[in-house]
C-alpha cells in the first residue's frame, strides 16, 4: 500500500530570511513528530532551528552545502544524507548555485529515522524511485521527482 504525493499537494512556504523556499510533503500533524519536506537554498543564510529535534539533509540538485555551526563544518554533498542536530545554530554556505535538499525532521525521543541510497528500485514500471515509510504509512517518492540513486527514508516509533 502506497500514497502518492504529487506536488501540487506540498505545502510551500518562503523562509523568513528570504533564502528560499520549504515545499512540505508529509508530517503527523498535529503532534509534529516528523516532517519530510524538499527545500530550495537560493541563498547563503542561517538555518531555522528546530529545537528538540533532529534533521536529517540529502542534497538532491546541486554542487552541495557547507553547514557552518560552533564545532566545525559539515559537508553536505550530492545523495550523501548527513544527520545534525536541530539545536545547533547553522549557518549554511552553498558550494556553487541554488541546491535542492531532501529533509527529514523528527523528534528522537519519539523516533528513529534513517535516509538510505536505494539502487535498481521499480515502481509501477519507474525507474529511481523509492519508498519512504513514515510512521505505519508508506510514501511512494515518484512525484518528488528524484534522480538516482532513490532515496528510501525509514522512520519508526521508538
Amino acid at each position: 500500500m502506497y500514497r502518492f504525493i504529487p506536488k501540487d499537494q506540498f505545502v510551500t512556504t518562503p523562509w523568513k530570511n528570504g533564502g528560499g523556499v520549504t515545499h512540505e510533503i508529509a508530517t503527523d500533524a498535529p503532534d509534529w513528530g516528523w516532517r519530510l519536506s524538499i527545500a530550495e537554498v537560493a541563498s547563503d543564510g542561517p538555518f531555522s532551528r528546530f529545537d528538540g529535534m533532529a534533521r536529517i539533509l540529502t542534497v538532491i540538485e546541486g554542487a552541495g552545502l557547507d553547514l557552518h555551526h560552533a564545532e566545525g563544518v559539515i559537508a553536505a554533498r550530492l545523495m550523501q544524507p548527513v544527520a545534525f542536530s536541530g539545536d545547533m545554530a547553522v549557518d549554511c554556505r552553498r558550494v556553487a548555485g541554488l541546491v535542492r535538499d531532501f529533509n527529514v525532521i523528527y523528534d528522537p525521543l519519539r523516533f528513529v529515522a534513517r535516509v538510505e541510497m536505494l539502487q535498481g528500485i521499480t515502481y509501477f514500471g519507474a525507474s529511481s524511485v523509492g519508498i519512504l515509510q513514515a510512521d505505519g504509512f508508506h510514501l511512494g517518492t515518484g512525484p518528488l521527482v528524484l534522480d538516482a540513486p532513490a532515496l528510501g527514508v525509514i522512520i519508526d516509533p521508538l
